[in-house]
């Protein structure tokens, strides 16, 4: 099976590392990723995935849009969303929105992933909880309940998460999870970002 992919180097090490039965292709611009039509599957790894027009490629095209949902961008069938997050493409199993038909099945399978159906909305279930974690924390640090490092060593020890919350966001990146917060925000105020999280959002971008 051969899949196309436009990715950043981190992105495009995460998804091919350990999947050696796939002739993996990488594209060197989104002109070229659109135009081709040699490949079995595509992927679409790129932080504004949901706004490119993917309507010419006919075979399954998985985008990096963790906030934007394919209705929103009045998306083709053949068009599923995934979470392309730093961490999450080497997990073995993805949250994919989206109505899988048997060619996206059979190319997950290929890649030796476990698709999990999630309804299209913004933030999936699982980036939508973490980015609540790290806003969480940043109200913490901002109210001076802690400090970074032993917020990061008390999720650690008392959840058993792999990363505290400041270590999350920074493996994320802040700007993601504010844009993130940001979209959800709009229909639960519970999720409007920390004063602090803002800050350094808008200092990093």
């Amino acid at each position: 099976m051969k899949i196309l992919v436009l990715a950043t180097d981190d992105r495009w090490n995460e998804l091919t590392v350990n999947n050696t039965a796939i002739e993996w292709m990488r594209s060197e611009n989104i002109d070229s990723f659109l135009n081709d039509e040699s490949s079995d599957a595509y992927f679409n790894l790129s932080d504004n995935a949901a706004t490119a027009d993917h309507a010419a490629i006919k075979k399954p095209v998985f985008i990096n849009s963790v906030a934007v949902t394919l209705k929103e961008t009045n998306a083709a069938e053949n068009v599923f969303r995934i979470n392309g997050w730093k961490g999450f493409l080497k997990r073995d199993s993805w949250e994919v929105a989206g109505d899988l038909n048997a060619d996206a099945s059979a190319v997950l399978a290929a890649m030796n992933k476990q698709a999990v159906p999630v309804p299209d909305e913004p933030g999936f279930i699982a980036a939508r909880i973490i980015s609540m974690i790290i806003n969480e924390a940043y109200f913490a640090k901002e109210q001076n309940v802690s400090t970074t490092e032993e917020i990061d060593i008390a999720m650690k020890l008392g959840t058993n998460y792999p990363f505290g919350p400041f270590e999350w966001a920074k493996l994320i990146g802040i700007k993601q999870i504010h844009s993130l917060l940001k979209v959800l925000s709009k229909n639960d105020e519970r999720y409007t970002p920390a004063s602090l999280l803002e800050k350094e959002a808008v200092e990093n971008q």
